[in-house]
């Protein structure tokens, strides 16, 4: 019997060690990019709702994966004939992460804080439709617009739009407390934010219990970080020259999406020569767009002509209207007055694209006479000194808002386009519900921006993930920047 048991042992430690494999909850995933703090209302920052976005945060209404909008906070709405009142309903038993309850004043609060007079909100053009907000009772709230707006409930999908608590404020920029399926735990800046399974959650429980998010900006540390098995997956894995050896490992799997991310060279209208049509026209054909893809990109990304994702009914391919011609761009520098080109400074972000598409750029415009100083700038610093101060001739970023074409409306927007005409039609297009017509509208949009050169208009950025092979549930595309956790769940 002395020799059995051992073996008995053995198995029975071997059972146990598979089910433990075969219940893990928790899950270590890394971004690149790590956010400047925890407030999704007050900040451009994409990388904010990529960690927060459905997992702490939510909204009256939300994204899918596929972009459809559903039913958030809010479980049915009813819209008044003339389509100025919405009427929320809003679901019962929902709590904060402090374990107060979430009621109509609360939306009130987060409405009317986010088109404030002095609102910090990244988007607050959102809100501006806002007549008032209402409590009609503790579950019902009423928002009234000044006209028809056929984006309203899109707009309240926002990462911008979430339901925050007052008594929150104070400190959400570095414990944010909202709705969701996880709790903010702790944030160990520079490396890691954790989070954990929310216990009182008004929904479906999620199937992990505890979330670590870990910033690796460096492709080279994600690279060996993957490898190692250190992490469970990368969302928006930063080294796309790396993806064939991923995919020829049996350990893990490469999932490629596509973003709203409309890749840009963005050009500060108010900014000396690049004040001038023809000599952003000139920029816009002194890039090779294929080229910074293949370089940058190693061949991921849909090359673009205007400020819309290709994957959307209403795009207009443009790119026709600047085609790669670097000869035609010296005869517009010249026909500008700059026959000797000129100098502009080129302040780059940190992500892959920005700092690897920056110097194949820099080459291209250095061939038809332009020269830039380049910049490397850390996320906040980008966001404080180009986006916000608007000192800067040249950028690269990647707009990854879904269906964001009306910044273009926005004269104060960071690289300053004011079209008067453009305007009218934007604001035509909020008023506008009948599909057909807001289709028509659109195109006009991207024709617009299109033929007055506003931008460097580059590509539309793929979303490639490398994971464990085990993992399932992770988003496949991008609707909106998040990593959206609560349909992950790990199989055998």
């Amino acid at each position: 019997m002395s020799r059995i048991l051992p073996g008995l042992a053995a198995l029975a430690l071997c059972a146990q060690a598979s089910a433990a494999v075969a219940q893990q909850t928790d899950l270590t995933i890394a971004l690149q990019l790590e956010p400047p703090h925890l407030d999704p209302t007050s900040a451009a920052a994409g990388a904010i709702d990529s960690v927060l976005y459905a997992n702490v945060f939510e909204g009256l209404t939300r994204f899918t994966e596929t972009g459809e909008i559903v039913p958030g906070l809010a479980e049915s709405w009813d819209i008044s004939e003339d389509g100025t009142a919405y009427t929320f309903h809003l679901r019962e038993g929902v709590t904060f992460h402090d374990g107060t309850a979430m009621d109509a004043e609360d939306v009130k609060f987060s409405l009317d804080r986010a088109r404030g007079e002095d609102s910090q909100n990244a988007q607050k053009a959102l809100f501006e439709g806002i007549a008032s907000v209402e409590v009609v009772d503790p579950q019902t709230v009423r928002v009234t617009l000044g006209a028809p707006d056929g984006s309203f409930l899109f707009n309240m999908a926002w990462g911008d739009a979430v339901i925050v608590a007052p008594e929150s404020i104070g400190e959400i920029k570095q414990h944010p407390v909202g709705t969701g399926p996880f709790a903010f735990d702790r944030w160990m800046t520079g490396d890691r934010i954790e989070l954990d399974r929310y216990a009182d959650y008004w929904g479906e429980a999620p199937a992990l219990s505890d979330v670590t998010f870990r910033f690796i900006s460096d492709p080279t540390a994600a690279y060996a970080a993957m490898m190692a098995q250190d992490i469970d997956a990368f969302a928006g894995f930063p080294a796309p020259e790396n993806l064939p050896m991923f995919e020829a490992d049996a350990r893990f799997k490469v999932i490629v999406g596509s973003t709203e991310g409309e890749t840009i060279l963005a050009m500060n209208n108010k900014e000396g020569p690049l004040s001038e049509k023809l000599v952003r026209e000139a920029i816009a054909h002194a890039i090779d767009r294929q080229a910074i893809i293949d370089g940058a990109m190693f061949g991921l990304g849909t090359p673009i002509g205007t400020h819309f994702a290709p994957h959307n009914p209403d795009y207009v391919d443009l790119t026709d209207l600047s085609p790669h011609d670097p000869e035609k761009a010296k005869t517009l520098l010249a026909d500008a007055g700059y026959p000797d080109g000129f100098t502009t400074t080129l302040k780059l972000p940190p992500p892959s694209y920005a700092r690897r598409g920056g110097e194949i750029i820099a080459a291209q415009l250095r061939e038809v006479g332009i020269d830039t100083e380049i910049t490397n700038l850390e996320w906040a610093q980008w966001l404080e000194e180009v986006f916000r101060g608007k000192d800067f001739g040249l950028t690269i970023v990647s707009h990854t808002e879904p269906m964001d074409i009306g910044i273009y409306a926005r004269p104060d927007y960071y690289f300053q386009y004011d079209n008067p005409e453009l305007q009218e039609l934007m604001a035509t297009l909020s008023k506008t519900t009948d599909p057909a017509q807001r289709s028509e509208l659109l195109k006009q949009a991207q024709t617009t921006i299109a033929e007055d050169y506003v931008n460097g208009y580059l590509f539309q950025l793929a979303f490639p993930t490398v994971a464990d092979a085990r993992l399932e549930g992770l988003w496949e595309n991008q609707p909106t920047q998040a990593t959206d956790l609560t349909g992950v769940h790990w199989t055998e």
